[in-house]
């Protein structure tokens, strides 16, 4: 019996992975912390911090966060191990080529192991979406294949994995781009490489935040494995605040939201009222924060028991009475991991790349491909003739459309990581357009804000027109809050030139 207790605890079950949310991640993490304990206890009795009690607790953190992930995703944990060798590898060899001058060979290096995690990224988040895109295009039948299946059933002679099928590791996307963090940074001077795979391995899959986020990186988190463990009673009490917040807002409020109303309407709307149907979308932008920060909120409660400290992922987003406000506020750590590792790299606020109207023009061209209606590429091709017009008309306002078209690049790649569909796109396309909306709305006085949104009236007649009744009726009636709810809050600072601030 206790065989075979070991046996399951060890194993990988995937029908019980570890869960912040379920008994059995305390139980593990428990024995964990409580491992950790004496093993900086008795460094702290016997000598002060040194490179062996550092490489001893680093190397068991490590340990422990490779049998995490291999408890939560099984096999995949030999990808993440490889993740993190190339990482490790990369970072030396740049930092050697850099120090010695020889800085084309590390930049060299350096986009190599973008372009590697970017690709590992792609394959196993993105391969199915590429492949539809494709087929799309070429009208072709290709099918996207498990490569890694395929080679392990020819190597051990057995049928033991299914190639049809590409299973998502879990966490990959917050794993690649902290290896790219990683990476960039070393490459930049900005940080030190990792002078053991110990140290790194450790900075690449610290389990608390691997699963969910918040998004680590290097150069804030790396300067933290060479520090000795400090935790004062206050810390300790702010970490459990932390944790019991997240568990509230995961469980308390998330779940019982979604299984008690959310869920129910969403998989019949025609059974409930047209209220019930709109108080269920607001309550599900609820759901999402709560169940999003309260699985980082836990991370970082859990990190800081251990005496290391994660960035802030979410602040109180919903109290942002702009956009641009918002994404300041909103997954946080992926905000900052875009603007430094994307937006600044394509141009940022300064000028255009090629890059800057490559990725708009393939996002564009794909959806035109994919939506296979004229109607879309001749608002493709609108777009195009505009952007060139004010190019060529306005030379003054270049930069600002430069600017414009970066933020929106963004945006759009930014709802890609969110998901491998058209939905996430446009998703990030229309919180692009928000962002610039209020940009252009800042700008207008108060006569001019009341004639835009008269025009902005005439335009949904015009598109009442132009929709089935059924539709534009749905879209009526859920622009119609919004709208009311946008008035209220425009209409007493209109005559004020001013915007809300929150303090």
């Amino acid at each position: 019996m206790f065989l075979s207790y070991l046996t399951d605890l060890f194993a990988f079950d995937n029908s019980h992975p570890l869960l912040f949310t379920q008994f059995n991640f305390w139980a593990f993490f428990l024995l964990v912390y409580a491992l950790f304990c004496a093993i900086v206890e008795v460094g702290n009795r016997k000598h002060p911090f040194s490179k062996g009690r550092r490489l001893m607790r680093n190397g068991y953190l490590f340990l422990v966060s490779l049998f995490f992930y291999y408890k939560t995703s099984g096999l995949f944990v030999l990808l993440l191990i490889f993740a993190t060798f190339v990482g490790w590898i990369l970072g030396i060899r740049m930092d050697s080529l850099r120090m010695g001058g020889k800085r084309k060979r590390a930049k060299v290096l350096m986009i190599l192991g973008v372009v590697v995690n970017l690709l590992v990224l792609s394959y196993f988040k993105y391969a199915y979406f590429f492949t539809d895109i494709y087929n799309t295009v070429f009208h072709t039948q290709l099918e996207a294949v498990n490569v890694l299946a395929r080679w392990s059933n020819h190597f051990t002679a057995t049928a033991r994995f299914d190639a049809s099928v590409i299973l998502l590791p879990v966490g990959i996307s917050f794993f690649t781009f902290q290896n790219i963090s990683y990476i960039v940074d070393v490459y930049k001077g900005k940080v030190k490489h990792a002078s053991n795979v110990l140290d790194f391995g450790f900075y690449t899959t610290f389990f608390p935040q691997l699963v969910a986020g918040p998004i680590v990186r290097a150069d804030q988190f790396i300067p933290q494995l060479y520090k000795p463990f400090f935790l004062t009673r206050r810390q300790f009490g702010i970490a459990l605040f932390w944790i019991l917040n997240g568990l509230a807002k995961k469980l308390i409020l998330a779940d019982y939201l979604a299984v008690n109303f959310v869920d129910r309407v969403f998989d019949n709307p025609s059974l409930y009222t047209p209220f019930e149907n709109f108080s269920s979308l607001l309550i599900y932008s609820l759901q999402v924060y709560a169940d999003f920060s309260g699985y980082t909120d836990i991370a970082i409660g859990v990190a800081m028991l251990m005496g290391f400290y994660l960035p802030l992922n979410f602040n109180s987003p919903y109290k942002a009475t702009n956009p641009a406000g918002f994404w300041k506020r909103w997954h946080i750590s992926l905000s900052n991991w875009l603007k430094d590792y994307l937006y600044i790299p394509i141009g940022g606020n300064r000028n255009a790349t090629v890059a800057t109207y490559l990725i708009l023009a393939i996002v564009l061209a794909s959806v035109g491909f994919m939506a296979n209606t004229l109607w879309v590429w001749i608002a493709i091709a609108s777009l195009a003739v505009v952007l060139v017009a004010v190019y060529i008309i306005f030379p003054k306002h270049r930069r600002e459309m430069n600017t414009n078209i970066n933020n929106m690049d963004t945006m759009l790649l930014g709802g890609l990581w969110h998901g491998a569909s058209f939905n996430f796109i446009t998703w990030g396309g229309l919180n692009g357009l928000g962002i610039l909306a209020y940009k252009w709305w800042k700008k207008l006085g108060p006569w001019a804000r009341i004639i835009a949104i008269v025009l902005i009236f005439i335009a949904v007649f015009d598109l009442r027109l132009a929709l089935p009744s059924h539709t534009m009726n749905f879209f009526l009636y859920f622009t119609g809050f919004a709208t009311i709810g946008i008035l209220l809050v425009t209409i007493p600072r209109l005559f004020k030139g001013q915007e809300s601030r929150v303090k």
